[in-house]
């Protein structure tokens, strides 16, 4: 059985008050397009379908056009809910669309009500499940995810058809993964965390959450990543979907790349060659992190780097700050006067003291304000 796994789609998300819509749709047919061409039996959907409980209907509108084209080619569609969906808003209809191949895994205590596909493989989807809910859903004590999990997961073993691949779909934090600033963190202090020892037992295990291609233990318990980045901590990813074949007895796996349609990179060196090296950019309309090493003032930096980068999102002026070792003020310094502690904030910046005519200029506005 060919098996497509994905993940964190964030359908709605904004990025530095721009939305993603276009650029979600762009790589969401990409993937439907493989699915329809390569045969794919079952598309997975780990969790995070929307950015919010509450998503925009525009965002709606995107994954009612990817579930009608993978219905359409016959291709079976099993979604869980993750941190960021609304599980009950999310399940709506779900008995209805179950009968069409769209399977809606939103409801916690029916978690151990496998799918059943082609006699061949057992899919059981996990909603994302903190200990407050699996305590409330089960009348068991567990105090941490990890615990939460381990009841689970050995519900699923104890019931599991032995003559049956076992697939089992997640939205946690598998303990020693590697995050990206654009998670929301599951609970504070790193109590999140989930040892990946509760899937060795199943033949495939299609995780949620983090944003990351990644595996954890084993090879078959994956994390498909996001198909976008979603912070400028993500630059360096290879953003893809997993793509797994399965038997009872065996599993191989491809990760298929997308192509965004704007990049997110990071650029750094002074204004004037980010300009200059624009001019010939393919890719001027990539979203961009900015790092200028300039150590002077220039006035309306992001209006010049628009002109010939439309989409910078973030500058940072690194330049302006040589001088790490004297930038924290104590409290003696907070009792300076204005004057005092004007000239140690331009020398922190600058790197170097105010010239004669400066301490004039500064000493002559302060007199005005003053007055």
């Amino acid at each position: 059985m060919k098996i497509l796994h994905t993940s964190d789609w964030h359908l709605g998300r904004q990025f530095h008050n721009v939305s993603l819509l276009d650029d979600q749709r762009h790589v969401l047919q990409q993937i439907i397009d493989y699915a329809v061409s390569s045969g794919v039996d079952v598309v997975i959907i780990a969790g995070d379908i929307y950015d919010r409980s509450v998503p925009p209907a525009n965002a709606v509108s995107v994954m009612s056009e990817v579930i009608s084209q993978l219905h359409q080619a016959g291709i079976i569609v099993i979604i869980t809910s993750g941190n960021h969906d609304g599980a009950e808003r999310l399940g709506f209809a779900a008995g209805v669309m179950a009968s069409q191949g769209v399977h809606i895994l939103s409801d916690l205590s029916k978690f151990c009500e496998p799918i059943v596909v082609n006699d061949e493989v057992a899919f059981y989807g996990i909603p994302f499940a903190d200990p407050v809910s699996v305590r409330h859903a089960f009348g068991v004590e567990v105090n941490t995810h990890d615990e939460a999990m381990a009841y689970l997961t050995q519900r699923i073993t104890d019931i599991a058809d032995p003559s049956l691949a076992t697939v089992v779909i997640a939205h946690c934090f598998i303990d020693g993964g590697e995050p990206s600033d654009s998670e929301r963190p599951l609970s504070l202090g790193g109590a999140d965390c989930v040892s990946y020892q509760h899937f060795i037992p199943f033949s495939y295990t299609a995780l949620g959450h983090l944003h990351g291609r990644q595996y954890k233990g084993s090879e078959h318990i994956r994390y498909s990543g996001s198909p976008l980045k979603y912070s400028f901590s993500e630059t360096k990813q290879i953003k893809s979907f997993t793509v797994v074949e399965l038997t009872p007895s065996s599993f191989s796996f491809e990760q298929i790349p997308l192509i965004p349609k704007r990049d997110m990179r990071r650029l750094e060196g002074e204004l004037q060659q980010v300009l200059e090296s624009g001019v010939n950019d393919s890719a001027r309309d990539d979203y961009l992190y900015v790092a200028l090493t300039d150590t002077h003032a220039i006035m309306d930096v992001m209006s010049k780097l628009r002109d010939v980068y439309p989409n910078v999102l973030h500058v940072e002026r690194p330049g302006l700050m040589k001088s790490n070792d004297t930038r924290a003020l104590n409290k003696q310094r907070k009792q300076q006067s204005e004057e005092r502690m004007f000239s140690d904030f331009f020398s922190q910046v600058m790197g170097q003291p105010m010239t004669k005519e400066q301490q004039t200029c500064l000493h002559k506005t302060l007199q005005s304000l003053l007055e």
